[in-house]
This record gives structure tokens, C-alpha cells and sequence, in this order.
């Protein structure tokens, strides 16, 4: 039995947009990148990856679902969601205009609520406040009990009694309401994101991220990320530590390293490095196993970029390991001269 033809429909939600971004420009989707969350950028670099060889048709009918998307967007904002479904009925026919405000109403109600699910409740109650008691049932709802609970002990008594009485009578619900409430969910889902970015601790898990991805998409995200906010950017970087960091690296923390590391990896890891780099390794070894990582260089012939970056973030990952059991210590992190 032959293989399956992968079509469009096989692919998740990540892996659309990976293929999207696959087909722009480097710079484009660099730009694209950068309004993203940063946990949807990691999850999207794994996919693009792990795609390869895909038909030309799967790309094709990707690019044309996006547009498809973006038009009907583009009507909703111009004149609502019923001019929005007149337009493309004339466009696509009723059952694809249907399918795809369906797909703008999921995409959008599920985006908020992921993002309301990880908000800081009296956070969440501040914005919830303002809103229609009805409005509010709806979307406490829609989040866990818990969560939901402490968002309400945050209410005024007679806000919290007629919101308690809506959330056990909501029946069925209008499209106007859904509308209402998915507009609602994304301007509280926008600012909290706002807010939970500016915190210090959004800086760490930053760069915790950009440590998990290889060196040219880390040192891309920092310079769209730079042009953005300097400040930012220099900040995250005194908390991340990437391959070429080694150099700050003491000797003797360089050679408890070594000590964990692959020859093999090494090898690969300094078929790119620049000489600052393989003469810091390179003292700190015996001549003998010096000797046997340069022979092994001299004879490796040409490798993939990719088997480089991987053998680097293994040995990062060791840096990393080394660093937190306090066996090693790194100084001098964040110097802008690094980056350079």
C-alpha cells in the first residue's frame, strides 16, 4: 500500500503557520515572528523543522486558506460579521463563507480564553467589571472553576450574586452575544498580554526559550526584538547564554564541561566556531584528545548547518545543567560585544 498524499486538512493550526512563514520572504516572516507569543514562535520553529518535501498543492491551499481568512476579517471589521458572510457567499458560495466565519470565530474565541486561562485574577476581575453581568457569566464560564471562583471573590457583592444567577440560567446563546463576547475576550486577551510581556519575569522565560532554539533564530529574535526595545533586548540577553558565551566561560569551568561533552559534538560544535572560541577549548585539553578533535575536524568534510546547531545546543544544554548544580560559574553575561 502506497504511502498517504498529505493534503492541507492533515496539518495542525502550527503547522499552517509554519508553512506560511516557510513561503515569505526571511525578512517578512522575521517581522512576523516578532508580534508573535514568544511560546507560539518556539512551537512554530520546531514545525517548520520537521516539514519537509511538501507537495506544492499543501502550500498553495495553505496561502489560499490564509487569504481567505484575512479577507473575511478584513469585511468583519468593514461592516460586521452578516457583511462579512454576504461577501464571501458571493465570493466562495454559502458553505464555504460559512466554514470560514467559523474558522474566524474558533480561532478568535480560542486564542482569548487561552490567554484569559493564564491571567492573574484580580487582574482579570479589574477588566471583567466593566462589562454587561451577562457578558461576564459567559466568559467565567468558559474558564476553569477555580480560576473562575477567584475572579469572583474579587467582585463586589452585587456584582458577584447577579453574575453567580446568570452563569446558572445561561440558555442559549445569540450570535450578537458571541460576537460581543469574542470582541470583549480579545481586547482583555490583548492587555493582559501587554502586561504579563512587560513583567521581569516575561524577560526570563525569554530567554529560557530562545536557549532551546538554535543560534540563528535566537540571534534574529534578539535583533527584531532590539529594533522594538533596546532595553529589553540587552536585558534578555544578560539572562540567556549561547554557544559563543563559552569564552566567558573560566578554565577551569571549561574543562568540567568537557569532561560531559561528546567528542563528537565538540567537533561538529567548532566546525563553525571562530578561533577565540577553539583556542579556549583547545587549551584547556590534554594535547592528546586536542589532537584527536583536530584531526577529526580536518577529516569531517562538509556538514549541514543543522547537525552544527544541534551539537551546539547539546552543549549548551550541559552549560546550562553545569551552571544551575553551581559547578560551573559564568561571568561576565550580557556584554553587548557578544552579540555583535
Amino acid at each position: 500500500m502506497g504511502k498517504k498524499r498529505i493534503t492541507a486538512s492533515d496539518l495542525t493550526g502550527k503547522q499552517k503557520a509554519a508553512v506560511l512563514l516557510m513561503s515569505m520572504d526571511v525578512d517578512v516572516a522575521a517581522k512576523v515572528f516578532k508580534e508573535l507569543d514568544i511560546k507560539d514562535v518556539e512551537q512554530i520553529a520546531v514545525e517548520i523543522t520537521n516539514l519537509r518535501e511538501l507537495p506544492p498543492n499543501v502550500v498553495e491551499d495553505v496561502i489560499e486558506e490564509f487569504y481567505q481568512l484575512m479577507t473575511a476579517s478584513s469585511y468583519m471589521v468593514e461592516g460586521g460579521i452578516d457583511y462579512a458572510q454576504m461577501l464571501l457567499e458571493k465570493s466562495y458560495g454559502l458553505d464555504k463563507a460559512r466554514e470560514i466565519i467559523e474558522k474566524i470565530r474558533v480561532l478568535t474565541t480560542v486564542r482569548g480564553f487561552s490567554i484569559l486561562k493564564k491571567s492573574d485574577p484580580q487582574q482579570l476581575a479589574s477588566f471583567l467589571s466593566k462589562e454587561h453581568p451577562q457578558t461576564i457569566a459567559l466568559i467565567l464560564s468558559h474558564l476553569p472553576p477555580d480560576q473562575a471562583a477567584d475572579v469572583l471573590n474579587e467582585f463586589k457583592d452585587d456584582l458577584r450574586s447577579e453574575t453567580v444567577f446568570r452563569m446558572a440560567t445561561i440558555g442559549k446563546v445569540s450570535p450578537q452575544l458571541v460576537t460581543e463576547i469574542e470582541h470583549v475576550v480579545d481586547q482583555i486577551a490583548e492587555a493582559t498580554l501587554s502586561q504579563n510581556l512587560a513583567q521581569a519575569g516575561g524577560v526570563q522565560l525569554v530567554a529560557n526559550i530562545l536557549n532551546k532554539c538554535n543560534n540563528a533564530v535566537a540571534k534574529q529574535l534578539l535583533e527584531s526584538i532590539e529594533e522594538k526595545d533596546y532595553n529589553m533586548a540587552l536585558e534578555i540577553k544578560r539572562k540567556m547564554f549561547l554557544f559563543e558565551d563559552i569564552v566567558l566561560i573560566d578554565d577551569k569551568g571549561i574543562q568540567r564541561i568537557l569532561r560531559d561533552v561528546d567528542k563528537r559534538d565538540l567537533a561538529l560544535a567548532l566546525k563553525v566556531a571562530d578561533e577565540k572560541i577553539r583556542s579556549k577549548i583547545f587549551k584547556n585539553m590534554s594535547e592528546r584528545a586536542a589532537a584527536v578533535v583536530k584531526e577529526e575536524l580536518e577529516f569531517m568534510g562538509p556538514v549541514k548547518l543543522k547537525e552544527v546547531e544541534s551539537a551546539q545546543m547539546r552543549i549548551v544544554d550541559i552549560i546550562k545543567k553545569l551552571e544551575e548544580q553551581e559547578e560551573i560559574a559564568i561571568g561576565g553575561r550580557g556584554k553587548e560585544d557578544i552579540f555583535v
